[in-house]
């Protein structure tokens, strides 16, 4: 309160959500402010991001599926298989308009567990079999080659390494201690910061 005092920034509580980010069981007592209650939630969404209570990221990778297949549905009639447009022009379309949605903010929901990545992957695979119009003897791994699309797992560790590269030459000093090895490490769970290898 005193902090939003000072720097003059007026919060509006009903707008606002309460989460508490742990693994243990239980709820967190209630936070008020200006008197009143500031509601409770297990998911908030906070810069494009959408987060859990667990912080396990399913729920964003979720939301990212749903609207990758909005997004194709509005544009359908130039993706689908009777579609008029050069197989470069849909590929661009899918990196240009399409790829952009999943990748968004990538070096946080990367270290999530390979089934949760496995979402966007079966996406982007049967993105590419309507793109070409491939038969179902033709593998996953070929279309990939042929296209020169990199797998998700692959897209994860270019983005993460590239981010690593980034903050470690940043003149903030706290950024490039982002990327030093924990100490304490109680979940066995990867950390963004194991990504870039």
């Amino acid at each position: 309160m005193v902090w939003l005092k000072q720097w003059r920034i007026k919060v509006n509580p009903t707008k606002s959500a309460q989460v508490t980010f742990t693994t243990r069981r239980g709820i967190c007592s209630p936070v008020n402010l200006h008197n009143t209650p500031i509601p409770v939630k297990k998911e908030v969404k906070y810069l494009g991001l959408h987060l859990d209570e667990k912080l396990r990221l399913k729920t964003h990778i979720k939301a990212k599926r749903c609207q990758l297949k909005f997004k194709l549905k509005n544009m359908s009639w130039l993706m689908n298989t009777r579609s008029q447009l050069s197989l470069h022009n849909k590929l661009t379309v899918y990196k240009a308009i399409l790829r952009p949605i999943w990748t968004y903010g990538i070096e946080l929901w990367g270290c999530s567990k390979p089934s949760n990545t496995k979402i966007l992957q079966t996406f982007q695979s049967k993105m590419l079999r309507t793109i070409s119009s491939a038969p179902w003897y033709l593998s996953n791994q070929t279309l990939h080659n042929d296209f020169d699309i990199p797998y998700v797992t692959e897209v994860v560790r270019i983005n993460a390494n590239k981010y690593k590269n980034r903050s470690t030459k940043h003149s903030n000093q706290l950024t490039g201690a982002l990327f030093n090895p924990s100490v304490d490490r109680r979940l066995k769970r990867l950390w963004p910061e194991d990504l870039a290898q």
